[in-house]
């Protein structure tokens, strides 16, 4: 028995590996002594709010993200900026208005996330880091509604 549980896990690894997947080993050990862990948590794992709200973990994690090191890329002002944000951006084509900027910083941080709940809105301040150690912040919004995917929901670029 326990040769042919390893048999399938080998197969299962095998195809998770060809598919690009990943798998925990828990089929060849018994359940008792297998954890379970996962390496990416479900929609409704992490949503901790009791009233369908984002968590300022979420938020943090959404935004981190979605600037990375220079700035969203194209996929993400496509699908996670709310069309309002989309319209106001492109009303200053030569000002990235995601970045409060004209062009890509060498680096990005987010700060402390604050949530408001009765505004439903949470938001952090974005640092974007320009050579000559010029550092520059702006604040991104996110809406807390956790029945929608989570996208950035507006941007103040006067802090």
């Amino acid at each position: 028995m326990l040769r042919h549980a390893s048999r399938t896990t080998a197969i299962a690894t095998a195809t998770a590996v060809a598919l690009g997947l990943t798998l925990t080993a828990a089929s060849a050990v018994p359940a008792a002594a297998a954890p379970s862990t996962s390496i990416q948590k479900s929609r409704a794992d992490l949503r901790t709010d009791p009233n369908g709200r984002y968590t300022a973990e979420e938020i943090r994690r959404f935004l981190a993200s979605f600037y990375g090191k220079h700035g969203p890329n194209a996929w993400q002002r496509e699908h996670q900026v709310s069309a309002e944000l989309k319209k106001k951006a492109a009303e200053t084509p030569d000002y990235d208005l995601l970045l409060c900027a004209q062009n890509s910083p060498r680096n990005i941080s987010v700060g402390k996330v604050t949530t408001a709940q009765s505004a439903r809105v949470g938001w952090a301040t974005i640092t974007t880091y320009w050579s000559g150690n010029r550092k520059e912040h702006f604040t991104a919004y996110v809406d807390l509604d956790a029945t929608r995917p989570i996208e950035l929901l507006d941007v103040s670029c006067s802090v």
